[in-house]
């Protein structure tokens, strides 16, 4: 079986270490030579909104005295397998460190954003003056620009017939670039390209020894050519447009920790970011081409002065929003994922927050993905004027269900926040049947490091408050009304929701942070921004546990469960005799007052 690439994050950590954030690899860690060394190292990874801490031992993966897969160039230095190993335990194994996007890596690397240009567009609108607006700030000269502040690849999606060296869906680094004064007058730009697999593949022009030398100065060709390492080469633009199909850019982080826009130099200092949900049935309305795209979920993004604003669309791999992803690391840096969606992102202007949503979207959005992309993130660039914008995040499919994260990033003030489903009237809630009802009301709360463990994508789940529920016997299951309020203002509400867990009738040796790891029996989500969530239900008698919980741990929050049950009675009913007795005690009373 034949291993692709090792290690897309690593393959651009190659000879570019240095101008990693200090945040991945945190300082003041022992090295091998040091008494304080105990065989582990530290890093740090940025997944869904977070930075993950992973420790590792220093045993890699060997066959016959050799790695097994990543490897430096030097023997003795080996950063990058055990950065690979990082990964592998971030995603379960190295089995699964097998394709994925440069893009993805550079985002995992940095917390910030990465961009992909088409060099098949480029080269057809380079040279024309209406050329789409998209592409006005995208070419190879601009790159001379960021060379020195980003991470920069190219990859080859489908060589050309006779350039198989180069290899499909293989990702290379742009290691530098150089404009040049030919011996003719004429302008020349050169990359130089890096083969991560450390072979010199080229046969171009510009090989060494190559006709393309013979266009400039000697002194120019002798620098360039000893400047070439193990597996690099050099191309002209031209030649680069033909060959190669894409080039993805890590957007720069500023020593602040701020990102840096590509086209601007701003730094964009402010940033929001909020979680959602396309629910089946309720907010996984689809693309705009479906009657159902409002039902979508919406936020309001107010922007308080002229701005360049960034908003990205990360969603969440897997059907069910599980973090289930694979390693963004080797593999073809263009193959979509299996697990995600097409998904695209629009934004509109309003006048005011008070509008009316059919109108609203029906008009031409300021902004837009040109289409739903299978990627893990998409993002749109604008330059907002103050004012009030819709955001609303969408699958191509409708009811396809999945979670995402909304990213602001802007170069002035901004504030994100999701618009509330409107609430249903007591006329349209799930009415409850007729009857006597016991109610219980139980308080509790969410505490930063003890009982708030956020939703099941997160291991400290078990942590949250637990509550029993007992079912007594009666003639068939209970009628029960599940309802979790939050103790809080209207504007400042947690996303929570509920899960209710069976306990076996034996026990099951089962202890709470155990049972919790058991699929819910029924559930009240996705987490709602709502200060109450109910769920009406029917129960068999036994025991249960009730888990309230906010979406993202470490929420702090008090709230109140109420549980409804139903009562069963048997029906008394009147006999004659009864009628009788009421009707002579009452003629007796009658009497004796007279």
């Amino acid at each position: 079986m034949r291993r692709r690439e090792v290690g897309t994050a690593n393959l651009l950590l190659c000879g570019a270490l240095p101008r990693l954030p200090s945040m991945v690899f945190p300082p003041g860690q022992p090295s091998w030579l040091e008494r304080t060394y105990r065989g582990s190292f530290t890093c740090r990874v940025w997944q869904f909104g977070h930075w993950v801490e992973v420790t590792i031992d220093d045993r890699l993966p060997c066959l016959a005295g050799r790695l097994c897969f990543s490897r430096c160039q030097r023997e003795d230095v080996f950063w990058l397998p055990l950065l690979e190993k990082v990964y592998a335990k971030v995603h379960g194994s190295y089995e699964h460190l097998w394709a994925g996007q440069v893009a993805d890596a550079l985002v995992d690397l940095t917390g910030g954003l990465a961009e992909r240009w088409n060099l098949k567009d480029l080269a057809r609108t380079s040279g024309h003056q209406d050329r789409p607006v998209a592409t006005e700030c995208r070419t190879c000269r601009q790159l001379l620009g960021l060379k020195d502040r980003c991470l920069l690849s190219c990859s080859v999606l489908s060589p050309r017939t006779g350039s198989g060296a180069l290899g499909s869906f293989h990702a290379f680094i742009v290691s530098d670039l150089r404009e040049l004064r030919g011996r003719a007058g004429q302008s020349i730009l050169l990359l130089r390209i890096q083969n991560p697999w450390g072979r010199r593949c080229w046969q171009g022009p510009w090989r060494e020894g190559g006709e393309g030398w013979s266009q400039v100065d000697a002194a120019d060709r002798s620098e360039l050519l000893s400047q070439l390492q193990e597996g690099e080469f050099w191309v002209e633009e031209e030649e680069f447009l033909r060959e190669f199909d894409e080039v993805t850019i890590g957007y720069p982080v500023t020593e602040a920790g701020h990102l840096q826009s590509l086209y601007s130099g701003k730094a964009l200092c402010h940033t929001q970011a909020l979680p959602g949900a396309w629910v089946k049935g309720q907010s996984a309305g689809g693309c705009r081409n479906n009657s159902g795209f409002p039902s979508n979920p919406k936020f309001w993004l107010r922007v308080s002065e002229p701005s360049e604003v960034y908003v990205a669309l990360l969603q969440r791999r897997g059907a069910d929003g599980v973090a289930r992803v694979r390693a963004p690391v080797g593999g073809p840096t263009s193959f979509p994922g299996k697990d995600y969606q097409a998904v695209g992102l629009h934004v509109w202007k309003v006048e005011k927050r008070r509008v009316s949503l059919p109108r609203a979207l029906s008009a031409p959005p300021v902004a837009g993905t040109v289409c739903h992309a299978y990627d893990r993130e998409v993002h749109l660039r604008c330059e907002l004027a103050p004012g009030y914008y819709l955001a609303v995040p969408s699958t191509f499919l409708k009811d396809v269900p999945g979670r995402f994260l909304l990213r602001v990033f802007s170069s002035g003030r901004v504030s994100l926040s999701a618009i509330k489903p409107a609430a249903q009237s007591p006329a349209h809630r799930e009415a409850p049947p007729a009857g006597e009802w016991e109610t219980v009301r139980l308080r509790g709360s969410w505490r930063v490091g003890r009982t708030a463990g956020g939703s099941r994508n997160f291991a400290s789940y078990p942590t949250n408050p637990c509550f029993p529920l007992s079912v007594p016997e009666g003639t068939g299951p209970r009628c029960v009304r599940i309802t979790l309020r939050q103790h809080c203002q209207d504007s400042k509400c947690h996303p929570i929701g509920f899960h209710v867990f069976q306990v076996p009738a034996d026990g099951g040796g089962l202890g709470a942070p155990s049972l919790l790891l058991q699929e819910p029996l029924l559930s009240c989500v996705p987490h709602c921004y709502t200060q109450e969530v109910s769920r009406l239900c029917h129960l068999s008698a036994g025991t249960y546990r009730i888990v309230p919980s906010t979406y993202l741990p470490d929420t702090e929050g008090a709230f109140t469960v109420t549980v409804e049950t139903r009562i069963d009675r048997r029906s008394i009913h009147s006999q004659e005799m009864l009628g009788q007795l009421l009707q002579e005690a009452s003629f007796m009373a009658v009497m004796k007052k007279t």
